[in-house]
C-alpha cells in the first residue's frame, strides 16, 4: 500500500546544522505517512521573509455556527472539548514544535482550530506518533486526527474522512534555474533529478522516465542524497536540476530559505487522486459536522487565509467531501 504522510525529525536552527523542527518523510505523501520525506530547512537568508514559528501564532479564528455545532455527538458537545491528534515529531509546515519546543503549530493545527471554533469547542492538541494516532482515533481516545492523513480505501474500513487539502508532490529548482514549469514526463527527460529512495514520488518519476525512454527521449539522471544538506547544496550548485518531494516541505523551504523556486506540482497519488482529510472513528457521528465546519470556513475565506500563512494555497480544495474515493488497496 502506498503510504501518504509526513513524519519528521527536528530541525536545528543554526546556519551550520540545517534546521528548524523538520520532517522525516520517507515516502509518498506528506505527514507521518512515512511515505514522504520532509527535508530540514535552513534558517532564513538575511532579508528573507520569515514564517512565524513562535508560540504566539495569532491564528485565524472562526465563529461558532450553531446549526453545525448542534450536530456534534452529545458526549463531545457536553465535554466542550475537541481532542485533536497531530503528528508528534514535527513536520514543517504541517504540525511541528514552535521555537519554544513545546507549542504545536502548523497548517494542521490552524485548520483544526477553525473547525473547533465553528463547532463551538475548545481545541485540545495531542501530539503523538504516527501509529498511535490511528490507534487513538479508532479507540475514541482522540476525536479526530489532523495530521496530513491521506484517504485510502483500506483506511475507510475503520475511519470516516472529511477532506481539506489536495495531496501534492512538487518540483523544486534553484532560484536562477532556467526551468520554468514541470507538468509532464517529457519535461524531466535528460535532467538530473533528486528524489528520496523508496517513496511514492520516486515511483512516479521512475514511471515517467520509462515513458520517456519508450518515446525515445533522454533518460533521467537520478541522484540520491541521504543528508538533506547535500541535496540543498547539489540544487544550489547545479549538480541536480530538480528535487522532487512532498509539496508542503518544498513550499516551506522555498518560503524560508529563499534559494529555490517551486516549478510545478502533481497529485501525490499519481494516476489516482489523493486527498488529505480529517480522520475520525467510523460511524461515530462526527464526520458530518467536521465536513460542514470545513465547508463553512472554506466559504467565508478563513480556510484560504490559514493555508496562505504556510505557503500552501496550491493545496486548497473548493469543497470538503466525506469519504471520497481513496487510494486503492494494495
Amino acid at each position: 500500500m502506498t503510504r501518504h504522510h509526513l513524519e519528521a525529525p527536528r530541525m536545528y536552527r543554526s546556519l551550520t546544522v540545517l534546521a528548524a523542527l523538520a520532517a522525516l518523510l520517507t515516502a509518498a505523501c506528506s505527514g507521518p505517512d512515512p511515505d514522504q520525506a520532509a527535508r530540514p530547512v535552513p534558517p532564513p537568508a538575511p532579508g528573507q521573509a520569515k514564517i512565524n514559528t513562535s508560540p504566539e501564532q495569532h491564528r485565524i479564528r472562526a465563529e461558532k455556527v450553531d446549526a453545525i455545532a448542534a450536530k456534534v455527538p452529545a458526549a463531545i458537545r457536553e465535554r466542550g472539548i475537541l481532542i485533536v491528534g497531530h503528528g508528534g515529531r514535527g513536520a514543517p509546515p504541517l504540525d511541528f514544535r514552535a521555537d519554544d519546543d513545546v507549542t504545536v503549530i502548523g497548517v494542521e493545527t490552524d485548520v483544526a482550530q477553525l473547525v473547533a471554533d465553528v463547532l463551538g469547542l475548545r481545541m485540545e492538541q495531542r501530539p503523538t506518533s504516527w501509529e498511535n494516532l490511528f490507534l487513538s482515533v479508532e479507540s475514541g481516545q482522540y476525536d479526530v486526527g489532523f495530521s496530513n492523513v491521506t484517504v485510502t480505501e483500506e483506511r475507510k474500513d475503520k475511519y470516516d474522512f472529511a477532506t481539506y487539502r489536495v495531496d501534492l508532490i512538487a518540483f523544486e529548482a534553484a532560484k536562477d534555474s532556467p526551468i520554468q514549469r514541470i507538468e509532464k514526463p517529457a519535461d524531466i527527460a535528460g535532467k538530473a533529478v533528486s528524489v528520496s529512495a523508496g517513496t511514492n514520488q520516486e515511483q512516479i518519476m521512475v514511471r515517467w522516465d520509462a515513458q520517456n525512454r519508450a518515446a525515445g527521449l533522454a533518460p533521467v539522471k537520478f541522484q540520491y542524497y541521504q543528508n538533506p544538506g547535500d541535496y540543498y547544496l547539489a540544487l544550489k550548485s547545479g549538480r541536480i536540476d530538480l528535487y522532487v518531494g512532498p509539496n508542503p516541505s518544498v513550499a516551506y523551504h522555498v518560503a524560508v530559505a529563499g534559494e529555490s523556486k517551486s516549478v510545478g506540482q502533481i497529485n501525490g497519488g499519481g494516476a489516482v487522486t489523493a486527498d488529505i482529510a480529517a480522520m475520525t472513528k467510523k460511524g461515530n457521528g462526527l464526520v458530518e459536522p467536521l465536513n460542514e465546519a470545513l465547508n463553512s470556513v472554506i466559504k467565508d475565506g478563513r480556510y484560504a487565509q490559514a493555508l496562505g500563512r504556510w505557503n500552501l494555497a496550491a493545496e486548497a480544495v473548493p469543497t470538503s467531501r466525506i469519504n471520497p474515493p481513496g487510494l486503492p488497496r494494495s
